[in-house]
């Protein structure tokens, strides 16, 4: 599985200044049918984790603060 090294590369990119992970949200991890989302232990962050995702959306639309947005390619828009 590949794992993601920069976040500009990622199809799901989590905007630090909103998200609420270090208050124990976990809303977007929590939804995702492949768990590829995580909490980054140090900066108390979610991030994509492995490069896998179906563009399925819930991650980004479940986020209380609307801080996940999916970057869908646009072939498959």
């Amino acid at each position: 599985m590949p794992i993601i090294n920069q976040a500009k590369s990622a199809a799901v990119v989590v905007d630090d200044e909103k998200c609420i992970a270090e208050k124990g949200c976990r809303v977007c991890v929590d939804v995702c049918p492949l768990d590829i989302l995580a909490i980054d232990e140090n900066r108390q962050k979610a991030y994509m984790k492995y490069d896998e995702c179906w563009y399925c959306m819930p991650c980004e639309v479940d986020c209380p603060t609307n801080a996940v947005t999916v970057h869908i390619p646009y072939l498959l828009r």
